[in-house]
């Protein structure tokens, strides 16, 4: 499919005829990128929504489309700017399957430092041309604020993530969720840039899963009808947690699912992983097993870039066990995503944490 990477479609104040009878007309309606500027009663502020930035996330798509098409004649307070990132990804049969286009690339690792450094063919030059498109505009309207809507690929609870913890983030996370996870990740994301105001993701549940599509809708309609979000009172008390970390896979090893060690090479998980991100695992749990490779199939990196595995994981005969009581976010039984993103996030609990 030949993606052409530096067009990005701009919409004002569309009409129905224009957002069409549901959500599918509409993204199928689409050639690419697209920009939608809502007029607020404040014309001299914007708030901006992405979503679709993986194709196969389709609440925030979902939800925007149904803000659009149900609203009441009443303005929001200020202008609203949404962006619909990967179309085509979305629109490629069947729907809301891909991440990325077939040999494309996932455009949300593709902001800032990171495409300096990779882009090397046609095809990196064309992601990186886009991830300045939508950065740009992002830019063009000076935000008050930013969300970026998300899917786990999996059933989970939704929650936020930043990378700051202030008033303003706690506040808005609180219109979507309970928890919110402070990220000092550097995965060229574009929540890592800077756009001088609040900026935070929100993984509203699984893919497949109507209340996340409920949970973006409500959070949409909040935002858009708040007064001012730089001092609210939040919705509900948000908990933070710090400092995730993603196990990763090393290259070449192979991924399994099962309820029992079937001897398999590389790493197996429980087949039941999706369950720990409702509650966390425990110190001495195991979540699967290992080859003789043991934990040298798989890397847990910090900060630094220094791999942390020792301190999170033992193996018990061929087990792979917690070290420490664990919390696990975006687990996920779908291979491709678990072997091209990661396994899981994961963050220590301190016996407080867990008694929660």
């Amino acid at each position: 499919m030949d993606i052409d990477f530096s067009e990005i479609i701009y919409l004002k104040d569309p009409q129905w005829q224009e957002l069409h009878a549901d959500y599918v007309q509409f993204l199928l309606s689409m050639t690419g990128p697209t920009v939608i500027d809502i007029t607020g009663k404040d014309t001299s502020k914007s708030r901006v929504f992405l979503t679709l930035m993986q194709g196969d996330e389709p609440s925030g798509f979902i939800a925007i489309h149904r803000w659009l098409t149900t609203r009441e004649e009443e303005l929001p307070q200020t202008n609203i700017r949404f962006i619909i990132c990967s179309v085509e990804a979305a629109a490629a049969h069947p729907l809301f399957s891909h991440r990325y286009t077939k040999g494309g690339m996932d455009i949300n690792r593709c902001f800032g430092k990171a495409c300096d450094s990779e882009c090397n063919t046609e095809l990196q030059k064309g992601y990186c041309q886009r991830a300045n498109l939508i950065e740009t505009a992002i830019r063009e309207v000076n935000p008050e604020m930013v969300i970026d809507l998300h899917n786990s690929s999996s059933p989970g609870p939704t929650f936020g993530v930043s990378s700051m913890i202030t008033t303003d983030t706690l506040s808005l996370a609180s219109f979507f969720c309970q928890t919110l996870i402070l990220s000092d990740l550097h995965i060229g994301s574009i929540m890592e840039q800077d756009f001088n105001c609040p900026f935070i993701t929100i993984e509203c549940g699984g893919r497949k899963d109507e209340q996340a599509h409920e949970v973006a809708f409500a959070g949409i309609n909040h935002v858009s009808h708040c007064e001012n979000i730089g001092y609210i009172h939040q919705e509900k008390s948000v908990d933070v947690i710090y400092r995730p970390l993603r196990l990763q896979l090393k290259p070449e090893t192979k991924l399994s699912y099962a309820a029992h060690d079937e001897g398999f090479r590389g790493v197996t998980l429980k087949e039941n992983i999706e369950f720990f991100n409702y509650g966390s695992a425990h110190q001495d749990e195991m979540l699967g097993w290992v080859d003789c490779n043991g934990l040298e199939n798989l890397q847990l990196l910090n900060k630094g870039g220094e791999d942390v595995i020792d301190e999170y994981f033992y193996t018990r005969d061929n087990q792979l066990v917690c070290r420490h009581n664990l919390k696990l976010f975006k687990a996920t039984t779908d291979v491709s995503r678990a072997k091209n993103d990661c396994l899981f996030y994961v963050v220590k609990l301190t016996n407080n944490d867990h008694n929660h």
